[in-house]
């Protein structure tokens, strides 16, 4: 299909201007007829990704004991490297995430 590049443009403002008030309110009970009520709990479960089926796969991880150079920040609960300690609430160190 050929297009005229010289032409000036439509836009939809333009097209708004010019519907008349019968076709405008047809788009709205359209638009108000497509809504679809769906429950979240059934969406994550109806999609099958490709190579996704993980029921004979084994989690293997290996637990390291907290170094020396880490501390637990006492509001999150994660441990952290000493680099991101932002301050000391007597016994409680914090991390820069949970202090900001």
């Amino acid at each position: 299909m050929a297009t005229d590049y010289d032409a000036p443009r439509r836009n939809e403002a333009d097209d708004m201007a010019e519907d008349s008030l019968d076709e405008l309110k047809a788009r709205r009970n359209e638009a108000q007829s497509s809504v679809v009520d769906v429950d979240e709990s059934d969406t994550a479960e109806s999609f099958e990704l490709p190579g996704a089926d993980l029921s004979g796969e084994e989690l293997t991880v290996k637990v390291l004991p907290k170094q020396a150079d880490e501390f637990t920040c006492g509001s999150c609960f994660l441990v952290h490297h000493r680099s991101r300690l932002a301050e000391t609430r007597g016994n409680l160190f914090i991390c820069r995430d949970c202090a900001a």
